[in-house]
């Protein structure tokens, strides 16, 4: 870890000393895409990149600093501040029809360090395009979407870090392609790669838990059991209505044999999502919603605490109230935001009682949320959050107030 810290220390510091070196009028800021045909998928290239003159590598990245005070059932831990992350992005055109774009993320200071996203993509034409290597897994929008200067929220969505996997990234290999017709783009994307392991269901939360097999770091260099995880998704955009996307993730996650040797039969996990995002033109007012579905195939030894199904997603709506000059900022926007959350870790009865499993959570998130530019954001944020346990007992319940700071560079 020390030896990782010094060599990023290092480039950086490189990096200074080049671009003191160079003519500050070679110097370009390359922005995100504007484009209203834009689709989740495209997330991963539409981020503002710093380029040197005409040289073939462009730099970026986005910072997120927070700060909560929080209680739950009258317990609380006082003040708290956060370095959330910090990430970085590199991008190559390597040629016309090859490029390059890898995604590194420090989490909470240097506790956690991944590679979110490392590949190489070959266009041969627009409805088909080659990709490999670390991928972002399309499940869902906000795993493609995730950027912390894109929301006026200081927390990422329950459904999309307590349910799945958020940032879920393997190694594999893929294919992806769009058409353009008139106020309309259809796209999609389909790929192998490695996939879950047994933490899924082995895991400290006691729960069917899929962002567990995320501490699985063997996962970039080798599979859990040999299957490869298939993970496919269809878009469609329109100028006006808006976006609609489908989205698949199945495998298998169990070790079933080893060394020829079978161990147990083959238990799948399948997600399905749905998401849709729109803008209503009289107001502006943007909703942006998710939605998915798990079912996991438990082992019958396994207690009924470990959920089959679970089922969760989100809806959130920000309103602009004032876009105007502000504090010197040209085109600075002051936003009102609500996001509703639900997320039901185990769907099903009680074989014993016939009654409900209780194992899920309620969140409403009001916010207040100021961009002085549209790729900076400074939010203020109220959670409110009430969870039943297993058994539906009175809820446990958390509320505070959190500020955060988010902004690309």
């Amino acid at each position: 870890m020390k030896r990782i810290i010094a060599l990023l220390v290092f480039y950086v510091l490189l990096v200074q000393v080049a671009f003191a070196q160079i003519d500050p009028e070679l110097l370009r800021r390359v922005p995100a895409k504007a484009d209203s045909l834009s689709l989740n998928m495209d997330a991963v290239y539409d981020r503002p990149f710093l380029q040197i003159g005409k040289t073939p590598v462009a730099l970026g990245g986005y910072v997120e600093a927070n700060y909560q005070y929080l209680g739950e059932n009258g317990i609380s831990e006082g003040h708290q501040f956060k370095m959330q992350r910090l990430t970085l992005f590199v991008a190559s055109s390597i040629s016309k029809r090859i490029k390059f774009l890898t995604e590194i993320e420090f989490e909470d200071g240097t506790k956690e360090i991944n590679i979110e996203f490392a590949s190489v993509d070959f266009e041969f034409a627009p409805l088909l395009n080659f990709r490999g290597g670390i991928v972002m897994n399309p499940i869902g929008a906000f795993n493609q979407n995730h950027d912390g200067p894109k929301w006026e929220f200081v927390d990422r969505p329950i459904s999309a870090t307590q349910m799945l996997p958020a940032t879920w990234s393997n190694v594999g290999f893929g294919i992806y392609g769009k058409k353009y017709n008139t106020d309309w783009v259809y796209a999609y994307e389909a790929y192998l790669t490695n996939g879950f392991d047994d933490k899924i269901i082995a895991n400290t939360q006691n729960r069917t838990f899929l962002p567990a097999t995320k501490e699985n770091k063997d996962r970039f260099e080798e599979s859990f059991n040999g299957s490869p995880l298939l993970t496919a998704k269809v878009a469609v955009r329109n100028r006006k209505i808006g976006e609609l996307g489908l989205s698949f993730m199945g495998g298998i996650y169990n070790k079933f044999q080893e060394d020829g040797i079978i161990l147990d039969k083959k238990r799948a996990v399948n997600v399905v999502a749905v998401d849709f995002n729109t803008t209503i033109p009289e107001l502006k007012t943007y909703i942006n919603a998710e939605w998915a579905w798990i079912n996991v195939d438990i082992p019958d030894t396994y207690t009924e605490q470990f959920g089959r199904k679970q089922q969760g997603g989100f809806i959130d709506f920000v309103q602009p109230l004032l876009k105007r000059p502000m504090f010197g900022f040209e085109s600075a926007v002051l936003n009102a935001a609500l996001r509703l959350e639900y997320v039901d870790w185990n769907k099903g009865k009680f074989k014993s009682t016939g009654s409900n499993i209780s194992d899920e959570v309620f969140s409403i998130v009001p916010a207040i949320s100021w961009r002085p530019t549209a790729q900076t954001v400074i939010r203020f944020n109220y959670r409110y959050n009430w969870q039943k346990d297993i058994l539906g007992n009175p809820p446990s319940r958390l509320g505070g107030f959190q500020f955060g700071i988010s902004t690309y560079f």
